[in-house]
């Protein structure tokens, strides 16, 4: 029986079959959307990713009978040890053929690579920042991924379980049919939440106009999730090259931004047109035609994906969320959206997740990380 060889990715052309081993281990498969290469090969690039000024990170490759059969990154995040006290190894990129000897590999090689640095625990799958993809999907393997959410086979999990690793932390997704008719109480609460706190929506015109209002933005965002346990501030570093990654895609009226009376922002929400099928249909590449495909996907669409939402915590619970979803329902009517998918949220953040109680949510993927205490 031929062994698994784990070698460390040192080259481009290594880095090249790293980032493009699963859109073949993927082939044909109807669920799985492929990331865009340039930025896949960019996030091991210090020039490009801020998160390497404050990271040590590796890509491996597992090789058995000179074939790739499986790929991961360990991540070490300095700032996340410095100013939360965590100190463990992340792992991520983590995909591999349906074979147990190649799935030890790797996790082994997680956790030979954290032994090497003292360190007692890892998880995975996650990036390196609080914005990067995360969780291993472990419900929902016949829906197809949103542009934000990792796809796996369903053997994943199993094997992963089976090594020994545990549940960490769990993220939801929610999907549900858009409705026709706004509900009465969120028309008529909207309405009055506005009046009562001086609020209005703001109308973009062209994507430009959005620019002057994506720091403040991350900002709000900073300011909302701040009290979950795992949240570490956004850097500028980081907001401009997020801005410069997805400020492309952005479709000006899926942008919604509510300002107070002193024009201060106080919450806002970035939803998309589901850009999935574009991505498989572009095979991970802009050009030369995958720009067409996002084109028709922007223009002529049914479906929609929550990103990102923010609410000033003096704002929480105080009804704004109503103002926004009036908003939402008005420009999705108009856009002829039928269906909404929300993007991963964290099992125990409940107040996110009250946003959608008026709209029958199901919950329709559930993903986790997975950690390991070293002995």
């Amino acid at each position: 029986m031929s062994e698994v060889s784990v070698i460390e990715v040192k080259n481009q052309s290594e880095l090249k079959q790293f980032v493009r081993f699963p859109m073949d281990l993927y082939k044909n498969n109807p669920y799985y959307v492929p990331s865009f290469i340039k930025d896949e090969m960019n996030v091991w690039d210090p020039k490009e990713n801020p998160a390497l000024n404050y990271s040590e990170a590796k890509q491996f490759i597992a090789k058995k009978d000179n074939k790739i059969v499986g790929r991961i990154a360990v991540i070490i995040n300095h700032k996340e040890e410095k100013e939360l006290g965590i100190k463990k190894v992340r792992f991520g990129w983590i995909d591999f053929i349906d074979d147990k000897e190649v799935s030890k590999a790797l996790i082994d090689t997680v956790i030979n690579y954290a032994k090497d640095h003292q360190i007692n625990k890892i998880e995975g799958p996650m990036g390196f920042t609080n914005l990067d993809k995360a969780g291993m999907l472990t419900f929902g393997f016949q829906k197809i991924a949103t542009m934000i959410g990792i796809y796996n086979h369903e053997y994943y999990p199993q094997h992963i379980e089976e090594l020994g690793l545990v549940k960490e932390k769990e993220w939801v997704e929610f999907e549900m049919n858009f409705p026709k008719i706004l509900p009465p109480r969120v028309e008529k609460f909207s309405k009055l939440i506005a009046e009562k706190y001086k609020l209005r929506v703001l109308k973009f015109n062209s994507k430009e106009e959005i620019l002057p209002y994506v720091e403040p933005m991350f900002k709000l965002l900073d300011e909302t999730y701040k009290t979950l346990s795992t949240y570490t501030p956004i850097s500028k570093e980081q907001i401009q090259t997020y801005r410069e990654k997805f400020f492309p895609l952005i479709a000006k009226n899926y942008v919604i931004c509510v300002v107070d009376e002193n024009d201060e922002l106080v919450s806002f929400a970035i939803t998309m047109p589901s850009y999935s099928k574009a991505l498989q249909k572009s095979k991970g590449k802009l050009l030369p035609f995958g720009w067409w495909h996002f084109m028709q996907a922007e223009r002529k669409n049914d479906r929609a994906n929550f990103y990102l939402i923010g609410i000033h915590p003096e704002y929480q619970r105080r009804g704004v969320t109503a103002v926004i979803f009036k908003e939402i329902y008005e420009r999705f009517t108009s856009m002829g959206i039928e269906f909404a998918e929300t993007n991963p949220e964290l099992e125990e953040n409940k107040s996110v997740q009250v946003l959608w109680q008026d709209y029958n949510p199901v919950n329709h993927k559930r993903r986790r990380t997975y950690s390991l205490e070293i002995q």
